[in-house]
């Protein structure tokens, strides 16, 4: 047990001294799960199982744990084709509707209204195993939603709702003011709005718009019945297991994102935050989400229920 500890506490170390040098490749996503900013490991409650045998019933407990886990890899880049984590990038080749990228302008470095294109991809991220053995290392450790390496979302075939915001461009969240907002006028920290969920945004900062992109795909897959190209990442609820639901902006109790380039982070957060941010040389970005889930071990054959302190 102590040897790995040391081992996993070695893994953060190097971790936490990581930048943008680090190629993002698998095997840098991989490690990134070894952080237990993002984990947030808790023990909440206690569950209630009968559990029956030739003896007679009698009612067992087992701990209620809650934590977060890496469902996903969300990337938001500027040109069809190089998502920065470059182990998937054939997923998103360009095809007869989806070509080219990148921003409206006039090359003037006083412009702030700057129309941005991102593409975005949602797909599970590959880390599963090591972080079943880190988060296990705390106690009992849930199951998340994603499969590794299974594309979520890929905006290069979503070309109607991406690329031309039909028909989210008249939804109410879209039209009024206020609505699905990622921060706020008030505080003058806005960085854009949710919908319409597509490609396009106006800001004039890239890291920032690449943000309000992932945000975008991220609140997509977490809903079911969504007018767009994509499959869900969600998990069906059951005995002694809560999934996450949906995710909702700059509510960290619905999900978190650790930045992974253009600099690897050991840390979570959500969306706005007041952190440097460092600018893509070629306006690609992606985080990992996590996303919170609750379970307890199973003892018995009726779940009985639950109370948390």
């Amino acid at each position: 047990m102590m040897s790995r500890r040391l081992r996993l506490g070695a893994a953060v170390a190097l971790l936490c001294g990581a930048t943008s040098s680090f190629a993002l490749n698998t095997t840098t996503i991989v490690s990134s799960t070894l952080s237990p900013d993002c984990l947030q490991y808790r023990v909440v409650g206690i569950c209630y199982w009968l559990y029956c045998s030739w003896t007679g019933c009698r009612v067992r407990t087992s701990v209620k744990v809650h934590h977060y886990v890496p469902d996903a890899v969300v990337s938001s880049y500027s040109n069809i084709g190089q998502n920065p984590w470059i182990d998937v990038q054939p997923l998103s080749a360009p095809n007869a509707t989806a070509q080219g990228g990148g921003d409206g302008t006039t090359n003037h470095d006083n412009e702030n209204n700057l129309a941005k294109f991102k593409n975005a991809d949602v797909v599970g991220h590959p880390g599963g195993y090591v972080f079943g053995h880190f988060a296990s290392a705390s106690g009992y450790s849930c199951q998340g939603a994603g499969t590794a390496l299974m594309p979520y979302l890929l905006s290069t075939l979503d070309t109607l709702a991406w690329r031309y915001n039909i028909p989210e461009a008249v939804y109410p969240e879209a039209l009024i003011p206020g609505m699905r907002e990622i921060g706020a006028h008030s505080s003058l920290n806005l960085w854009g709005a949710v919908y319409p969920r597509g490609g396009f945004l106006h800001q004039a900062d890239d890291h920032k718009a690449a943000a309000v992109v992932a945000q975008r795909a991220g609140d997509i897959v977490t809903r079911r019945g969504q007018l767009h190209v994509y499959q869900p990442l969600l998990a069906h609820s059951r005995d002694g297991y809560w999934p996450a639901g949906a995710l909702v902006e700059s509510d960290a109790s619905t999900g978190k994102w650790q930045e992974l380039t253009p600099r690897l982070s050991n840390t979570c957060a959500v969306f706005p935050h007041s952190r440097p941010l460092t600018q893509a040389q070629q306006g690609d970005y992606a985080w990992a989400l996590w996303r919170p889930y609750s379970c307890c071990e199973r003892r018995g054959q009726t779940f009985l229920g639950s109370v948390e302190f």
